[in-house]
């Protein structure tokens, strides 16, 4: 049982462990791995992945290595690396001692793939690209031989050196796998090695223009550091024969179990690197950390806490079958986070001028207000009230409807922690009509919001006091996608067809209460009836910037919708 009272699903990856130690397989070791390609952040789907490396490397005593899979030049950069082990400190999980590169290993790679030329099991192909795919075959057809494949093993090793000594141009040669050429697996088909890239390597610089393919150094990586679990995405299930082929013909001391697990697939949400990059590169949201992005940056930006990831990961499960989990129960996760650890205060958003003519023009008031009814030792604070407040626009209606029983001309409502008031006069702008302000009155035997003589309303509406109050931007976020699947390319549309126009809104003239000045960037809290916030790296003393985390879940807005359908 977690600590929020849930019981986590069954997890046959931990099964699997359980079974091992029990048999002694790994003379009681468990090693795990946390193996990012540095081409990019980190996002949600990784948390899972780290979630189940790191947790079950500590569930049985175990250690988890974070290995940055480093065989790319073409797409890899350091900014990558530093933002990955940013994303994973602040997942709550430590790598300690057990930092590892793929790049350190290319001497070793380099000669494990001499070790499979000497074999006759490896060589070197002249093909171009297009013709090695056109080779391939098909999953009805099987592959055709190279006219390459069948070179001596002195030509192979002389070739493959010349490679690494840089006399070929990029695309010139290849070094496959000698396998099957009619295997059913298409992973099987004298997969490519090495490949030829002449562009300098972040860490490696222009020592190598050769470099091992993702297969060909996963596999080996895992062996060299002694990993027991190899613990891959289902993606990578008919990448495993190859997995394993790789390790039995090297013969090498250490032979890891590869293990896969479905991949986490979330509504509104894509999961790619590839696409992810396409919406940065392209000016679809501001970058990797934007709090639409589905990246552990952008929802740190957005509010998020490590600790509703973790929480989320552990309710999802680890399962054999890919599906796509509902985006609410991410969503569900941090309100039930928030609701216990942010700070209620009153902020509204579009505001409504109202000036209660009966209050003292020079009084201010000061109220006392709870700032978390879900743990009163977080204590209260004081809200100032005086003649002239902000209330939401939205909690007024000159002509209410039936379901409406917020400010309405006549109308009593109570202010949170406040008065009740009554809505006397509506003031309108003269060429546009649009009501401007409100006049009210107030009953000061209802202070603190409760009345005397036991009379009943029917709305609360949270407010902030005109003259003390504080301007904010306030950014209200919502899906990126307005297609629960939009990766689902069934309708023939491009995933960015499916972008919602609305998933960013900015208000500009916010007005918060003062007890929000000096609010430090990344502190949560409830605006009251509207939803959670955190504060944005951009805000500053002069300019307090907010973002919407989630919504609460309000029956109101089902409301309105109908009302705005009519």
């Amino acid at each position: 049982m977690s600590p929020t009272g849930f019981t986590p699903p069954p997890n046959f990856i931990r099964d699997i462990i359980i079974k091992d130690l029990e048999t002694n397989k790994y003379g009681g070791r468990v090693a795990t791995r946390f193996p990012p390609e540095p081409n990019g952040y980190l996002h949600i789907g990784h948390a899972k992945s780290i979630c189940l490396n790191f947790g079950l490397a500590a569930e049985f005593g175990g250690v988890c290595h974070l290995r940055f899979d480093d065989t790319d030049p073409t797409k890899e950069s350091i900014e990558y690396v530093e933002s990955i082990k940013s994303d994973v400190r602040w997942l709550g999980f430590d790598w300690g001692d057990h930092l590892y590169y793929a790049s350190d290993y290319f001497e070793k790679l380099y000669d494990y793939a001499v070790q499979l030329i000497k074999k006759g099991k490896a060589y070197v192909d002249s093909l171009s690209a297009e013709e090695i795919r056109e080779y391939r075959g098909t999953l009805t057809e099987p592959g055709r031989e190279s006219p390459y494949r069948n070179r001596s093993i002195e030509e192979n090793l002389d070739l493959f050196r010349r490679m690494r000594a840089g006399e070929f141009e990029d695309g010139t040669h290849v070094l496959r796998a000698k396998i099957d050429m009619a295997s059913p697996n298409l992973n099987m088909r004298d997969p490519v090695l090495y490949r030829i890239r002449r562009v300098p390597h972040y860490r490696t610089g222009d020592k190598w223009c050769i470099y091992p393919m993702y297969d060909f150094a996963h596999c080996l990586s895992d062996s060299i550091e002694r990993i027991t679990h190899s613990i891959c995405t289902l993606e990578f299930e008919n990448n495993r024969p190859l997995y394993d082929w790789i390790l039995n013909e090297l013969n090498v001391e250490w032979h890891p179990q590869q293990i896969e697990f479905a991949r986490l697939n979330l509504s509104y949400t894509v999961m790619s690197k590839r696409k992810l990059l396409e919406l940065v590169e392209q000016g679809y949201v501001t970058g990797w950390d934007d709090p639409r992005m589905p990246t552990l940056a952008g929802l740190r930006r957005r509010g998020y806490t490590p600790e509703a990831i973790r929480n989320f990961c552990e309710r999802i499960g680890v399962a054999k079958r890919d599906s796509l989990v509902d985006i609410a129960l991410l969503e569900h996760c941090i309100r039930e986070d928030l609701n216990k650890r942010a700070p209620r205060v009153m902020a509204v958003l579009r505001p409504l001028r109202v000036v209660i003519v009966n209050y003292p023009e020079n009084q201010v008031e000061e109220l006392e207000a709870l700032n978390n009814p879900e743990d009163l030792s977080m204590g209260s604070r004081k809200v100032p009230f005086s003649r002239v407040l902000y209330i939401e626009r939205e909690d007024f209606r000159e002509n209410p409807p039936k379901e409406f029983f917020r400010l309405a001309p006549g109308r009593e409502v109570r202010l949170r922690y406040a008065y009740y008031i009554t809505c006397v006069d509506v003031i309108k702008d003269e060429r546009t009509g649009e009501v401007i302000e409100l006049r009210c009155t107030y009953d000061p035997k209802t202070r603190g919001g409760g009345s005397p003589d036991g009379r009943k309303v029917k709305a609360t509406l949270h407010w902030v006091s005109a003259p003390h109050s504080l301007e904010a931007e306030v950014r209200l976020y919502d899906h990126l996608f307005l297609k629960p699947n939009p990766s689902d390319e069934e309708d023939g549309l491009d995933f960015k067809a499916h972008l919602n126009p609305n998933s960013l809104i900015t208000l500009k003239s916010c007005r918060v209460e003062p007890s929000l000045a000096g609010a430090v960037p990344g502190s949560h809290y409830q605006f009251e009836r509207q939803g959670y916030f955190c504060v944005d790296p951009d805000s500053s003393s002069k300019t307090l910037v907010f973002n919407r985390t989630v919504t609460l879940r309000d029956s109101w807005a089902k409301i309105e919708k109908t009302l705005q359908g009519k």
